[in-house]
C-alpha cells in the first residue's frame, strides 16, 4: 500500500522547508535509511532520510519549491501501484469561476478586431497588443493615430516608473533571520560600548604559536579572540546571562556562537563550553563549522544554546561596528580589524597595531559598569595573550 512522506519538521521552530536536491527520482527503489532529499529549514539545510521500503512514485514538491510542515512531499509504494486518487486528493480545487473566466477568454479571442493595415504593420512594428487599443475610426476601427496616441501614453509611463530587479523568494533562512533580529532590536534595549586594544603582543603571540604548528593547524586571531572572550566571561559570570519576564537565568555553561557568513545571510555554529577547550581544539572547530555552515551540512543542534556571541568583520577591512544582539543571549561582541598607526607609549609616538572592539549590551540586564569591567579583562587578555595558556 502506498505511504504518503509528508515535510517533516526538522526543527523545533520550522514552519515550512524548501527542497533544495531530490537524490531520487520517480521511478527509482527506495530503502529505508536512504537520503530522500536535501531540504532547508529555518535554520540550516538537512538530509531527510526516510524510514520505509519502496519505489518512489510521485514528488509533489519541485526542487526550489516551499511548502508547509506536514504537506505532502513525496509517495512511496509498490511499482505500478495506482495512486491516482491519492494525488486528485491533495490537488488543489479549481476556483468555481475557472470555467467562466475560460470561456470568457475565448469568446475574447473569438472578437474580430478591425484594424487600418497600415495601423496593424506600425503596431506589429512597435511590438504593442492590438487588444488593448480602442478604435477611434468608424465601427471602432484602429487607425494609426489610436497606434501613436497609445505608444505615447506607454511610453510616458516607462519613464515614470522606477526599474525594478526581480529576484528569488526570500530563503527559510534568511525569513527567519529577519524574524529573530527584528525581535531582538525592538524587545531588547541596546547600547553600546566601544573600546580599542593594543595589539602588538598579540601579533607576535600568534606569530611565535604558528612557528611551531603545521599549515593546517594554523591559529587565525579569531580563535585567539574566541578564547578570550571565554576566559573573560568565566571571570564575568553576570555577562554570561539570559533575561526573561519572570528572572535572570544564570548559565552555568560558556557557549560561544561564531557568526559565520553564508549565501543566504548569516549563521551562528557554537562552540560549546569554550573555557574548557584549548586554542588547538577551538580552532579546529571552527574551520570545521565553518564549512559545514557555508556548505549547508551543519546541524540544528550546533547552532543552539549559545550564552554569547562574536561577530568579526576585521577580515573584510572594517574598522568597527555595531551587532544587534542574538537572543536569548544578553550581548554580543563586534571585532573589527588591525589597523597600523602611530600610538602613544611611554609618553612617546610609536608606531603600534591596534584593534576596535563594540560590545553590544542588554540594558535590562547587564549594567554599563558591568560591561565596562568585562571589556576591562577581555582587553587585558588580548594585549597580554601568553595568560590564556595558564
Amino acid at each position: 500500500m502506498a505511504e504518503i512522506i509528508s515535510m517533516p519538521q526538522l526543527s523545533d521552530t520550522m514552519k515550512e522547508g524548501t527542497v533544495i536536491k531530490w537524490n531520487k527520482k520517480i521511478g527509482d527503489k527506495v530503502s529505508e535509511g536512504d537520503i530522500l532529499a536535501e531540504i532547508e529549514t529555518d535554520k540550516a539545510t538537512q538530509d531527510f532520510e526516510i524510514d520505509v521500503n519502496g519505489v518512489l512514485l510521485f514528488i509533489g514538491v519541485k526542487e526550489g519549491e516551499t511548502t508547509h510542515v506536514n504537506d505532502i512531499l513525496a509517495i512511496i509504494g509498490h511499482e505500478g501501484e495506482d495512486i491516482s486518487h491519492i494525488i486528485s486528493k491533495y490537488k488543489k480545487k479549481e476556483p468555481e469561476n475557472k470555467k467562466f473566466e475560460l470561456k470568457e477568454n475565448i469568446l475574447e479571442k473569438d472578437k474580430r478586431i478591425f484594424i487600418s493595415p497600415v495601423a496593424k504593420k506600425m503596431a506589429k512594428k512597435i511590438g504593442i497588443s492590438i487588444n488593448d487599443i480602442k478604435g477611434s475610426g468608424e465601427h471602432g476601427r484602429i487607425i494609426k493615430r489610436d497606434i501613436e496616441s497609445y505608444n505615447k501614453i506607454n511610453l510616458e509611463k516607462l519613464e515614470k516608473k522606477e526599474e525594478k530587479t526581480i529576484t528569488p523568494a526570500h530563503s527559510s533562512i534568511r525569513k527567519k533571520i529577519a524574524e529573530h533580529l527584528t525581535y531582538s532590536k525592538f524587545s531588547a534595549p541596546h547600547y553600546y560600548l566601544f573600546s580599542e586594544i593594543n595589539v602588538d603582543n598579540l601579533i607576535e603571540f600568534r606569530k611565535n604559536l604558528n612557528n611551531k604548528l603545521s599549515l593546517e593547524s594554523k591559529i587565525s586571531f579569531n580563535d585567539i579572540i574566541i578564547k578570550a572572550v571565554a576566559q573573560s566571561l568565566k571571570k564575568h559570570p553576570d555577562i554570561n546571562v539570559s533575561w526573561s519576564d519572570e528572572k535572570v537565568i544564570m548559565h552555568p555553561y560558556i557557549h560561544i556562537g561564531v557568526a559565520v557568513s553564508i549565501k543566504d545571510g548569516l549563521i551562528v555554529p557554537v562552540i560549546k563550553n569554550a573555557d574548557q577547550k584549548s586554542l588547538l581544539q577551538i580552532s579546529k572547530e571552527i574551520k570545521d563549522k565553518a564549512f559545514r555552515s557555508k556548505s549547508k551540512k551543519i546541524q540544528p543542534e550546533e547552532i543552539e544554546n549559545s550564552t554569547f556571541t562574536v561577530s568579526n568583520l576585521g577580515m573584510y577591512g572594517i574598522e568597527s561596528f555595531t551587532s544587534i544582539i542574538n537572543t536569548p543571549n544578553t550581548s554580543i561582541l563586534s571585532v573589527g580589524s588591525i589597523m597600523t598607526r602611530p600610538v602613544i607609549k611611554n609618553y612617546k609616538i610609536e608606531i603600534g597595531n591596534v584593534m576596535k572592539i563594540t560590545l553590544s549590551c542588554d540594558h535590562r540586564i547587564i549594567d554599563g559598569a558591568i560591561g565596562s569591567e568585562y571589556i576591562h579583562s577581555l582587553r587585558n587578555f588580548l594585549e597580554d595573550p601568553i595568560t590564556l595558556l595558564f
